[in-house]
């Protein structure tokens, strides 16, 4: 199945369009007596076991490389098992790594995240030119997800993404125009990253790619909860645009994760739950 539709028919089956980060930060999570690898895996095994049992799937996962490189071999490890569970809900997983190089380094990034982490879909960065994400798109062609960074949450993303060229142009739009002309020959698997905290952007992205009606361009919206974007101001944004909302993914990491921190509950992984659902009920996919 390519990508695209893996994403389309996630969305359908499970009512949403809510990415999952899985995050892990060792000092929040609330098991103790276990090393690295046991407390991650557990953590992240309980929670997406309660997603299963309150037929409440995200429909996407989305684990961070750092989160778990942070931890050495023992959060690698854990990496790995953390992405065969997911895929065995059938739900998406995207590596959040962020690569990118030139020549064969960067084959082999394509090839670590595709053939070794057997990830749906990464994320990488253009600023490289076509020739830094090549290796990338040859995987979507063949059914693979690669989602590139066009406009980021961060505060300090205007610095260089909000440059204009002569022309006028900001600089992620002229991206956004390179994203539509490599996408025509990826199968509708090559995707954009735009920071729910930056609507206005992402309102002039989305314009950009409705120019181009013949190609889908599937989006990650990160930058909902901790760094202060809104999950139902974003899928206003989304709806104004008629954009088709099954090839999109709203992301929330920490506050899906750590969810037992707002409502105060001994229940971690059943307030995970019941913060998915509420954030469901906020992006009113269905």
């Amino acid at each position: 199945m390519q990508f695209i539709e893996l994403l389309k028919s996630s969305a359908e089956k499970n009512k949403s369009i809510v990415c999952m980060g899985l995050d892990p930060v060792l000092e929040r999570i609330p098991l103790r007596g276990k090393d690295a690898e046991q407390t991650i895996v557990e953590f992240y095994s309980e929670i997406i076991n309660a997603c299963i049992a309150e037929n409440c799937l995200p429909a996407a996962f989305k684990p961070n490389y750092a989160f778990y490189a942070q931890y050495g071999f023992a959060g690698l490890r854990a990496l790995k098992k953390v992405i065969s569970m997911c895929k065995e809900t059938s739900v998406p997983v995207i590596l959040d790594a962020k690569r990118t190089d030139i020549g064969k380094s960067c084959i082999a990034y394509a090839k670590e995240m595709f053939d070794f982490w057997q990830a749906d879909a990464c994320t990488v960065q253009a600023f490289l030119g076509r020739d830094s994400i090549e290796p990338f798109l040859e995987f979507c062609k063949r059914g693979k997800g690669v989602y590139v960074l066009t406009r980021s949450s961060n505060p300090g993303a205007k610095e260089f993404q909000n440059l204009r060229n002569t022309s006028g142009e900001p600089l992620y739009i002229t991206l956004a125009k390179k994203l539509i002309s490599w996408a025509s020959n990826c199968k509708g698997n090559l995707g954009s990253i735009v920071g729910a905290t930056s609507l206005p952007e992402l309102g002039q992205i989305l314009g950009t790619f409705k120019k181009s009606p013949s190609i889908e361009i599937p989006l990650l919206i990160p930058g909902v909860g901790a760094q202060g974007g809104s999950a139902s101001d974003t899928a206003e944004v989304l709806k104004s645009a008629g954009y088709n909302l099954t090839i999109v993914r709203i992301n929330s990491s920490s506050g899906l994760n750590y969810a037992y921190e707002r409502f105060e509950s001994e229940d971690f992984a059943g307030s995970t739950v019941r913060a998915l659902k509420e954030l469901n009920r906020e992006i009113g996919f269905k």
